[in-house]
């Protein structure tokens, strides 16, 4: 192991295990339980802001006070988990067809692929956010509003977010082999 990397992984251990941010980005999974059993629009999109401000904020909380070893693995969980459960109702709904549900998740596919894989062959490695990846976190909270409130942008928007998708792939996919 190189000293660089000797140092990342003090530097990971000396963090506390749990910090105050970890709640904010917890309330994202009982939030994530709640929308299937939700159908009024209004009730939807108070979730969706919930999720989206605990997402947005949870991240600048952690950054100032710094960060906690179980944020490092709740946060992409609670993101993944909220996302996914929100667009498997979407799914149900017969709104979006399987290849725009396919391109709306596709970072998310990619990033749970990337993660097992390095799992199995047990070289964890964490990337930093980058704008890519943000960009298609806020294309999937539009894609959903659009969605609850029963807006003809739905499919636009999917579109959209399946574009910028393949445009983070890429980005991460570079980032990642220099590594």
């Amino acid at each position: 192991m190189s000293v660089q990397a000797t140092g990342r992984v003090r530097e990971r251990q000396a963090r506390p295990l749990f910090k105050a941010p970890d709640l904010l980005t917890a309330i994202r999974l009982p939030l994530a339980a709640i929308f299937p059993l939700v159908h009024e629009p209004w009730s939807r999109l108070t979730i969706l802001a919930l999720a989206a401000s605990s997402d947005f904020i949870d991240g600048i909380w952690a950054r100032r006070i710094g960060g906690s070893r179980a944020g490092v693995v709740l946060d992409p969980i609670a993101d993944k988990a909220f996302i996914g459960t929100a667009f498997v109702v979407v799914a149900l709904s017969g709104d979006l067809s399987l290849i725009e549900m396919a391109g709306v998740l596709l970072r998310d596919i990619v990033a749970l692929l990337a993660f097992m894989a390095t799992w199995v062959l047990r070289q964890p490695t964490t990337l930093p956010a980058r704008a890519g990846g943000k960009a298609v976190t806020v294309c999937q909270l539009l894609t959903l509003v659009a969605w609850a409130l029963s807006s003809d942008l739905v499919r636009p928007l999917a579109w959209a977010t399946a574009a910028i998708s393949v445009y983070a792939v890429a980005d991460y996919s570079r980032v990642a082999w220099r590594r």
